[in-house]
């Protein structure tokens, strides 16, 4: 699963590589959680547009916006199928950006966090979806979203054996086109990223806990 990550990149750069207006006051951010608001981009009008979205994607029919908490990552083996996520695949695709994420491998009884990124420290956009729901009691609009997840490449595999899919930069388009709804053409999009690409390393135990998001999460890994 995803359910921690973090983006740090300046608003300029996630200008310049996205192509996007960013909304700098959800910068930066070390350690992003569940039900907490992540930046994304949809296409709007042909054009890729900035959004937040609450993390943890409440399906429209839901009664309750709890569900959202269970909803945080679908499986790209199903995702098309699920009821929670099959309407949200066909028209409602997202790119949610980061520039790492992170997971924990469990070596004997310890749980050893560790930060998953690109070798060059570039953003990257992982693949999701996004919902829109609305309170009948309140009439509050929730606008939420899942990342999907796929097998692990073989740098993530002795660490977890689920990752979030990573798009390439030539499938953004692809994957943000609302008029493509071809199940086949999209479930080719969700692979595992190239391992060669990409780099991993320990940080601090401090990730664990969701109230810590400064820099400091990412300091060195603590020995016991």
């Amino acid at each position: 699963m995803c359910g921690r990550f973090a983006l740090t990149a300046s608003a300029s750069t996630l200008t310049e590589i996205f192509q996007i207006d960013v909304l700098p006051d959800v910068l930066p951010r070390y350690n992003v959680a569940p039900t907490t608001q992540v930046l994304s981009v949809v296409k709007t009008d042909g054009a890729r547009v900035a959004r937040t979205f609450r993390w943890g994607l409440i399906p429209f029919w839901a009664k309750d916006k709890k569900i959202g908490a269970r909803m945080i990552n679908a499986r790209s083996e199903t995702v098309a199928s699920k009821p929670s996520f099959r309407s949200a695949f066909k028209k409602r695709r997202t790119l949610i950006l980061s520039d790492g994420f992170y997971e924990w491998r469990r070596e004997g009884k310890t749980k050893v966090p560790h930060l998953i990124g690109m070798k060059n420290g570039k953003p990257f956009a992982m693949a999701g979806l996004w919902e829109s729901w609305t309170d009948k009691e309140t009439d509050e609009e929730v606008h939420s979203c899942t990342i999907i997840t796929t097998g692990p490449n073989t740098l993530m595999a002795p660490i977890h054996d689920r990752m979030p899919v990573i798009l390439a930069q030539a499938h953004w388009d692809t994957w943000l086109n609302p008029h493509i709804s071809d199940e086949a053409q999209l479930r080719a999009l969700l692979h595992p990223y190239p391992a060669e690409e990409m780099a991993a390393r320990t940080v601090s135990k401090r990730v664990g806990n969701v109230r810590n998001h400064g820099p400091e999460v990412q300091g060195p890994y603590e020995e016991a």
